[in-house]
């Protein structure tokens, strides 16, 4: 952060000690254990161990690089090699509980001894083979194993390092002997049905570490509902049942499971895009981003608490959670808005409402916007197009709470003369927007998004190296705080494929559910369950699904949410010949993204609580009011498609009249909520605004007459009745 900033920043906290700095990054790094299970990693690695996870995760990324430069391999041999060295990893890098000792009692066995049971009366059956059974009660042993003996040997728990082991071999047995898998279809060897057991079974162990038990959970149950098909209670969820090997083999050796259209994304697209992130950070984008949000609204009433909604969409919208992006920048966002005057639970749902908004905005839209490529049909650049108007009217909803709960506070901003100006900031260091640039200029051109992801590597690095020519030139090389040399290069090679292991296990294990849900129709029938519900009414069919986007949505990762989202409710919505196929899939998205902060469980917003040190549940309930055109957008884009900014029907001025009354509309709805404008507003008022809020966001011309006439009318009230006020006053 610039000197500039960081005096303007010392205004605004209270200043600290050393100890007092320390401190608060313990927390916040303690935060980040409890809430994101991909933060919970060995930390003293022997130096051994951590050469060969350097080495691993450098090689992961090369290859990711190669094959975007010179082409993709076979689909089984490119999934397979991103899953090997991802799942081989997370063995090596993150242990099997969060707690060092944990005593082992009866019950702590419980569950595991009763899979293994399960495994084995399943052989006795005749559902599995002898070598099917050994390999998985050997995995589910050490899983066990791992979680309350954690004895090292040679820095790692041996139960770890076997399973790493599995990790690498199950992976790279697709990568080496894709030929084969291929060629014995139907007809798959003792060998063949060992390595999808335990593939299967790994792939479920490292999810759970790195991403937590509830997407475990769905896939579990999802596995258990392919088996128990025909002893369904419930007819309308029924089938015909599978056998266990075919429910492996389709899982684990067949591209419509863990291999599948998931982690395909991942081992081409959001990859690279992980590692533009990563260079966007060491070449100082982000610390820009937080610069120029300073620059931008620190003067504006409530300053502060608009900071940290710019800081966090800049960085939420590069990366793929929640949980992460809520107290990565909430450490730094959360102190300084408590100290502007707001009370905890509010600076801490502003926080998290924004780090979740971040996850639908483009380009990255939390790495979901490469996996609707596959899912919608759709080329990347209408994705994101259709992702731009939603994404402005949920932020600009959230800013209008916020600034009238900061004038009904008398939360100012700073003097205007004391902020660095906008335009020297862009002329001083623009030049790091360029690769973000050439990313929209490359497709625009109609290049794919692989290919827009490569040249905005190159051109952040090469940015980078004029820059640094340029400053050796004029004597100022050692004044540069961010410079990219070879030890760079190699920090972000390695911090590339660090940051993918969760969002590879999240999407292997999404392959899984959505591999299920293919093979049983389960997407249909909760299709048809939602729409029997709804009598086939398109709003009631909106709501429920809305409904059963959020709770599917609940504690699970932006790239597994999305694809469950896309297979279970999506297909509900889409049976309307009168929504379109992007605005189905950005409907449930948007929803599940919403779980993030919606109590009961509300990850992001509790990650916030911890920082602010306020009541979870009233955080995540300040969280919905603040984000409360979240729920909103949605329904307006499913009802009025021309804000997606897809072909339609309508006019040019059609579509300027919808935005301008979607946007009038959250003003209404915004200002219903905090219940301030100049003063504070009556019940009445209240009322009125929040009736013809919801009638501006819908584009019907009578709504809107009614909602412009409403809010036009208090807006012009408040303003005179406040003047005159002030006037007798004098």
């Amino acid at each position: 952060m610039s000197q500039k900033i960081d005096e303007i920043l010392e205004k605004i906290i209270d200043e600290k000690t050393e100890q007092d700095i320390v401190e608060a990054e313990e927390a916040t790094e303690h935060i980040l254990e409890e809430m994101d299970a991909g933060y919970n990693y060995r930390k003293n690695l022997p130096f051994y161990w951590r050469w060969f996870v350097f080495a691993a995760a450098v090689l992961l990324s090369l290859f990711q690089l190669y094959t975007a430069i010179y082409g993709t391999l076979p689909s089984n041999q490119q999934r397979g090699f991103h899953v090997a060295i991802a799942m081989g990893l997370i063995f090596l890098l993150y242990p099997g509980t969060k707690k060092n000792q944990i005593k082992v009692t009866l019950g702590s066995w419980f569950y595991s001894g009763l899979l293994m049971l399960i495994t084995i009366f399943l052989f006795v059956i005749g559902e599995i083979r002898l070598l099917t059974m050994i390999g998985a009660l050997l995995i589910l042993l050490m899983l066990q194993l791992s979680k309350y003996y954690n004895r090292d040997y040679l820095g790692i728990p041996f139960s770890d390092l076997v399973l790493s082991f599995f990790g690498f071999a199950t992976g790279l047995y697709q990568f080496f002997a894709y030929e084969g898998i291929i060629a014995r279809v139907g007809m798959y060897s003792d060998i063949d049905y060992l390595v999808a057991a335990t593939g299967v079974l790994v792939v479920l162990g490292a999810t759970k570490r790195v991403i937590g038990t509830p997407i475990v959970a769905v896939a579990a149950i999802m596995l258990a509902y392919a088996y128990l098909g025909p002893y369904i209670p419930f007819s309308v969820f029924e089938h015909r049942g599978f056998s266990i090997e075919r429910i492996i083999s389709h899982s684990f050796l067949s591209t419509e499971g863990i291999f599948g259209i998931p982690v395909s994304i991942s081992a081409t697209f959001i990859f690279l895009y992980l590692m533009f992130g990563v260079i966007l950070r060491k070449t100082g984008l982000e610390e820009y981003f937080t610069d120029l949000a300073v620059a931008m609204t620190g003067w504006m009433t409530g300053g502060t608490a608009k900071v940290g909604i710019l800081t966090s969409v800049f960085s939420g919208m590069i990366t793929g959670s929640s949980v992460a992006n809520t107290v990565g920048n909430g450490a730094f966002t959360i102190p300084m808005m408590k100290r502007s005057g707001y009370k905890p639970e509010f600076a801490a749902a502003v926080e998290a409402a924004s780090s979740t908004g971040g996850q639908i905005t483009p380009p990255i839209m939390g790495s979901a916007a490469f996996l609707m490529i596959e899912f919608t049909g759709l080329p990347y650049n209408e994705i994101i197009k259709a992702a731009i108007i939603p994404a402005l009217l949920f932020f600009t909803a959230q800013f209008f709470v916020i600034h009238y709960e900061s004038k009904r506070l008398n939360i100012m901003g700073l003097p205007r003369e004391e902020l660095p100006k906008v335009s020297h900031l862009l002329i001083t260091k623009g030049y790091l927007l360029i690769p973000i640039i050439m990313i929209f200029v490359i497709l625009a051109l109609g290049l794919s998004a692989m290919r827009a992801a490569l040249w905005g590597i190159f051109t952040a690095v090469i940015m980078n190296l004029l820059v640094m020519v340029v400053a050796f030139i004029l004597g100022k090389y050692n004044k540069l705080k961010y410079r990219i040399n070879i030890k760079v290069i190699f920090e972000i090679l390695e911090e590339s494929t660090r940051t993918a292991l969760p969002i590879i296990a999240a999407v292997a294990t999404a392959g899984i559910i959505s591999g299920v849900i293919t093979l049983t129709g389960l997407g249909l029938k909760i299709a048809g369950a939602i729409l029997t519900l709804a009598n086939h009414k398109l709003l009631l069919t909106m709501f429920f699904a809305m409904i059963a986007s959020i709770i599917l949505g609940m504690g699970l990762p932006t790239t597994a949410n999305y694809v469950i989202m896309a297979t279970m409710t999506a297909p509900a919505l889409l049976e309307f010949g009168t929504v379109p196929v992007i605005a189905a899939h950005m409907f449930v998205f948007y929803f599940g993204i919403i779980a993030d902060i919606t109590p009961p469980v509300a990850l992001a917003s509790y990650a916030g609580a911890g920082i602010a040190k306020s009541d979870p549940f009233k955080t995540g309930i300040e969280s919905v009011r603040i984000a409360i055109g979240g729920f909103l957008v949605p329904y307006l884009f499913v009802l009025s498609p021309e804000l997606l900014l897809i072909a339609t029907d309508s006019s040019i001025i059609s579509l300027l009249l919808a935005i301008a009354t979607a946007f009038i509309g959250m003003y209404g709805i915004g200002t219903a909520v905090i219940g301030f404008i100049e003063k504070k507003l009556t019940f009445i008022e209240r009322i009125l605004l929040l009736a013809a809020g919801l009638g501006l966001v819908y584009a019907n011309w009578t709504f809107d007459l009614f909602g412009l006439l409403v809010v036009g009318t208090i807006f012009i009230y408040q303003k005179f009745s406040t003047r005159e006020t002030v006037t007798l006053s004098q």
